[in-house]
C-alpha cells in the first residue's frame, strides 16, 4: 500500500499491480490480459486487429476463457473475457515479444471465436458490415483448418455463419 501511495505501483485489480514506470505497450497489455484471468488467450476483435483483419481500433482487450464472462476496468485499460466451453478452448499459440509469452488465438480460431460469440451476425449484410480485410484473408486463411476447428464447436449456428462468410469470401475472390 505504501508503494502504491508513493506512486511506485499501479493497482490493476485485487492482488495485481504494475510498476508505474513500466512502458505500456500492446504486447504488455496482451500479457496483462493473459495474467488477470487464467486460463485465457487473446481473441475476438483484439486478435482480429492483431492480424489486420478489421480496420477498427479495439479499445477493450478481449480474450477467451473457460471461466465466466467478466470485465475489468484498470488504470491501463479495459480487459474483457468471454466464456467458451472447455472443449472449445484450443487453437492458440504462444508469441514471444518483449520477453513476455503471450497466448494469442490462431488466425482461424480468432475468426471462429468471433463468429461463435457474436449473435448479431445473422445475415450476409451483418458480416459485410464487419469490413474484413480481404487481402489478409486471401493470404493467410486456411479453410481446411477453419472447417476442422469448427467441427469441435458442434454448432449449427456457427456453421451457418461460416457458410455466409464463405459465400462472401468466394464472391470477393471471383472479383465480384
Amino acid at each position: 500500500m505504501e508503494w502504491q501511495n508513493k506512486g511506485y505501483l499501479k493497482k490493476l485489480i485485487n492482488k495485481w499491480y504494475l510498476f508505474s514506470e513500466v512502458e505500456i505497450t500492446e504486447n504488455l497489455l496482451y500479457r496483462v490480459s493473459n495474467s488477470l484471468l487464467r486460463p485465457s488467450y487473446i481473441s475476438l476483435e483484439s486478435a482480429l486487429a492483431y492480424y489486420h483483419l478489421i480496420p477498427e481500433a479495439v479499445y477493450a482487450h478481449q480474450a477467451i476463457s473457460t471461466r465466466k464472462t467478466t470485465r475489468y476496468e484498470t488504470p491501463i485499460g479495459v480487459f474483457q473475457y468471454r466464456h467458451i466451453p472447455p472443449s472449445c478452448y484450443f487453437g492458440y499459440k504462444i508469441l514471444r515479444s518483449d520477453g513476455f509469452p503471450v497466448l494469442m488465438a490462431e488466425f482461424e480460431k480468432a475468426l471462429l471465436d468471433y463468429f461463435y460469440l457474436n449473435s448479431s451476425l445473422k445475415t450476409k449484410k451483418d458480416l459485410e458490415a464487419v469490413r474484413f480485410n480481404k487481402a489478409e484473408l486471401q493470404n493467410h486463411l486456411n479453410w481446411d483448418k477453419l472447417l476442422q476447428y469448427a467441427t469441435v464447436f458442434n454448432s449449427t449456428t456457427l456453421n451457418r455463419r461460416i457458410n455466409l462468410f464463405k459465400n462472401i469470401f468466394d464472391a470477393s475472390s471471383d472479383g465480384n
